[in-house]
């Protein structure tokens, strides 16, 4: 099969990692010979294209040889046809470590990584390691090898998920024999020709997008890519324009609407403004983020700042003949000093006369003695006038002597009615 430009233009450092334990029969070494030959065959092979090296392994490792052996494709499956099982064990782990450490180094024929070549390691198997192949996996991926691996037959899946680098499911392929592992070399072809630029190590912080021999970086939805073009910050959903009245707050995806302090928010996501709610008992005004409660003329707002009382209900109108006590919801009539209020509630007599008429009415029978008594004090005025002692007392200033005389006359007549 020809390779397509795309390989060609696509210089590759790849090493293949071929166990030959005691499991693997002479025959099935035979096929996985042939499968990397036909891998081979699909590779463009020089000192400035793609590269080859091989590591052997059992219980012990073996470089077969390293990337800068071999510049010619035809020599290339030559020396791998010629190379033979180990027949023992199966020491993945130390056959990875000695690939890092070893084979993947300018000395051995690997170049630099500012050279971006990606550097790629094959690894075929068809056991259970018998040491621990996580730890160097990572390391080997940390120090930016792309591996693959390739399970035959009673190959370990778990182990082969440990080895491989993400994502798994374009990093582990799986055999049911060797006799069939040909069937890979298609999908390896595909693989390694259209190599993707972000296997080789990238530092974008969310995703890495491959094109062909580079790649861009980009965010997770909710993230924008940063002026460096390779971390994310969240966005602001918010600054894709909303329908927020008051505040807009962006979520991962999306935003939500809240309102400000004193203010609810409505089933519908719209701002509903409190004077609409009725906080106020008579006169609500809205402020810039806020309101205030005013009262009705004659009222005085309450401590609460919401309801309102009644100012003077005095201002309003009332009948009171001397003085008007407003209270929270009516108002109560009071006389000045020396006046007692009449049972109407309103309107006042002078405290002496109403003692007075108090004590004459005290008894039904004194209504008999008051008329007389009115009688006679009017008899009296006009026996004192014709006999001019009124005139004489109020010339020298005397009124006060009369009333006194006058007051006497009365008691007098009194005590005496009630003593008949």
């Amino acid at each position: 099969c020809c390779l397509t430009s795309n390989c060609r233009n696509r210089p590759i450092d790849l090493v293949f990692i071929i166990d030959s334990s005691r499991s693997v029969r002479p025959s099935e070494f035979e096929k996985a010979k042939e499968f990397l030959q036909d891998m081979v065959d699909s590779l463009d092979i020089g000192l400035a294209s793609t590269r080859v090296g091989l590591v052997n392994y059992a219980s012990t490792v073996k470089i077969e040889f390293l990337l800068k052996t071999y510049s010619d494709k035809t020599a290339l499956k030559k020396a791998l046809s010629r190379v033979d099982p180990l027949a023992s064990g199966t020491m993945t782990g130390q056959a990875i470590k000695m690939t890092m450490e070893q084979v993947f180094t300018t000395e051995a024929g690997a170049r630099m990584t500012s050279k971006d070549i990606a550097k790629v390691a094959i690894i075929v198997t068809d056991g259970h390691p018998q040491d621990n192949v996580q730890e160097v996996s990572e390391a080997a991926r940390a120090s930016g090898i792309e591996i693959y691996a390739v399970g035959v037959g009673r190959a370990d899946l778990m182990s082969l998920r440990l080895m491989a680098s993400p994502p798994l499911d374009d990093h582990v392929f799986y055999a049911e024999t060797y006799g069939v592992i040909e069937k890979l070399t298609s999908k390896f072809r595909e693989t390694l020709c259209g190599l993707d630029a972000c296997g080789r190590g990238h530092d974008c912080q969310h995703v890495c997008v491959n094109n062909g021999s580079s790649f861009t970086c980009k965010c997770r939805t909710g993230f924008v890519l940063n002026l460096d073009k390779k971390t994310c910050s969240r966005l602001d959903m918010c600054t894709l324009g909303h329908g927020c009245d008051q505040i807009c707050v962006s979520t991962d995806h999306s935003y939500h609407y809240q309102c400000q302090e004193r203010f609810v928010l409505n089933a519908d996501q719209n701002v509903i403004y409190l004077c609409d709610s009725g906080h106020c008992q008579h006169i609500c005004i809205e402020t810039d983020d806020s309101y205030v409660c005013q009262c009705q003329e004659g009222f005085d707002l309450n401590p609460d700042g919401k309801t309102c009382s009644s100012s003077s209900l005095c201002d309003l109108g009332h009948k009171c003949q001397h003085i008007c006590v407003s209270s929270n919801t009516s108002y109560i009539c009071k006389c000045q000093s020396g006046y007692v209020l009449n049972a109407d509630q309103k309107t006042c007599s002078h405290k002496a006369l109403e003692e007075m008429r108090s004590e004459i009415t005290q008894d039904a029978c004194m209504c008999e003695a008051q008329i007389v008594f009115q009688k006679k004090v009017q008899s009296t005025i006009q026996e004192l006038t014709r006999k001019n002692i009124l005139l004489i007392f109020l010339h020298l200033g005397l009124t006060s002597v009369f009333l006194h005389t006058l007051f006497s006359l009365t008691h007098k007549y009194l005590m005496n009615f009630q003593a008949r």
